[in-house]
């Protein structure tokens, strides 16, 4: 069998006058398979089924390029050369600090791009399940999309076996700047799947994982851990992955256990014992609801960068400094936007996905969430958009004006120095 990714030409989102990139393409690679087939791999969008994709493009020039041969493997790095190598990388990407976080079915390109536009410096994949990704093409050609703009990219896997994770972040490492492994998933499936957060019990096993990868592939490995109970074992396990040859860590401030984002809080504290003990860059994950919790959290723990998932859903443009109404409302300092809503940022997220096609259940999820608020207001509406078996971007489109006809109108908020620092940067954050 074989499979090739699909290029698709594209224009920039923010129509910047760069020339399309030339004769991009993958090598039509060989995939012998045992089975196509996963009962656990349901799809039902035919017309889905494409996949815009632009090679990477690593520059050749740059000091720290030459020096430490960041095209080359991790494997024959050691030591203090691969901690320089892991911060040599990150450099040159920018050092990104506001970053979309690896969301299951909503951190899809049309979303990534929407966030990017509103200030995301880095974002990741939604995670993909390893060993479906090496077995089925339209898994493939429907989970993983990206392109041009869509960089810097980190490519999240799940994996319990070492071998079929690196067959898996082979076909990716040309898209992307970290294959990271997830170590964080709490959720059922993932326990039966024996992946995520469940191989916290396994340490040996997440060794091999990482260094699989770190001494195969040309691109760095990150991963994302969530805490243990004990601070020391989570210092230890941080220390066990650097040294494994992980060049990024991801740290989500609450154990396994504690998977109610709203009862738990981040631990911090926890973040910044690990920032203290790695080497290499880290990233805190965990109670980023506003820009002003971005500054505090990299205030209180040190790290390299943050990254958000559900106050995202919500609001993809927090990173640009808006705020719900859950976080704006009554708020010293804070007034109502006037200009951007939920609503609109819908509508530019379905201009995107029409642009960028992607499953329709990922869509769907977005709509509850970004109008989850509106339909409060207007419960009708919400029944007769679940009533839907199949959607269509005109049934949406007309779903947003039926909204606003029915007087549902809830702004966003921005801190009152937003414009006058916007005013004399001469333009919106």
């Amino acid at each position: 069998m074989r499979f090739k990714f699909k290029l698709l030409s594209t224009n920039s989102l923010f129509n910047h006058n760069t020339s399309l990139y030339k004769n991009l393409s993958m090598a039509t690679q060989t995939l012998n398979t045992s089975s196509t087939q996963n009962p656990n791999n349901e799809f039902n969008d035919d017309d889905d089924d494409r996949l815009c994709s632009a090679a990477a493009t690593t520059s050749q020039e740059g000091e720290a390029t030459q020096l430490f041969e960041l095209k080359r493997a991790n494997g024959y790095l050691k030591g203090e050369s691969r901690i320089e190598r892991a911060w040599a990388h990150w450099k040159k990407l920018g050092e990104p600090k506001l970053i979309v976080a690896p969301m299951v079915d909503n951190s899809e390109l049309p979303f990534r791009m929407l966030c990017r536009k509103y200030g995301a410096e880095a974002a990741y994949t939604p995670m993909l399940h390893s060993r479906i990704f090496t077995e089925t093409d339209k898994y493939r050609s429907l989970e993983f999309t990206t392109c041009k703009e869509d960089r810097p990219l980190f490519v999240q896997f799940c994996a319990n076996d070492p071998d079929i994770l690196l067959e898996a972040a082979r076909r990716v490492e040309p898209y992307c700047d970290y294959v990271d492994i997830n170590l964080g998933c709490p959720q059922r499936i993932a326990r039966r799947g024996n992946y995520g957060a469940f191989l916290m019990d396994n340490l040996p096993l997440v060794k091999s994982l990482v260094e699989k990868l770190a001494n195969n592939l040309n691109v760095p490995v990150s991963c994302k851990i969530r805490v243990f109970p004990n601070l020391q074992d989570t210092l230890s396990y941080a220390k066990m992955l650097e040294e494994a040859g992980c060049s990024l860590l991801a740290v989500h401030g609450r154990t396994r256990d504690e998977k109610d984002g709203k009862k738990f809080r981040a631990n911090w504290e926890a973040i910044k014992a690990v920032r203290n003990v790695v080497r290499i860059p880290v990233l805190a994950n965990g109670d980023i609801r506003h820009m002003d919790d971005v500054q505090n959290c990299l205030d209180e723990t040190g790290a390299d960068g943050v990254l958000s998932a559900e106050s995202l859903l919500e609001n993809p443009a927090l990173f640009a400094g808006y705020r719900t109404a859950e976080w704006g409302l009554g708020s010293a300092g804070i007034r109502e936007d006037g200009k951007l809503d939920q609503a609109e940022l819908l509508k530019e997220y379905l201009e995107l996905c029409e642009r960028y096609p992607v499953p329709w259940r990922m869509i769907r999820s977005h709509v509850h969430k970004m109008l989850g608020e509106w339909f409060k207001i207007q419960p009708s509406v919400r029944e007769d958009f679940n009533k839907q078996s199949k959607l269509t971007f005109e049934f949406l489109y007309d779903l947003v004006n039926r909204l606003r006809e029915l007087g549902v109108s809830i702004p966003l908020y921005v801190k009152e120095i937003r414009e006058a620092a916007a005013s004399s940067n001469g333009h919106v954050a």
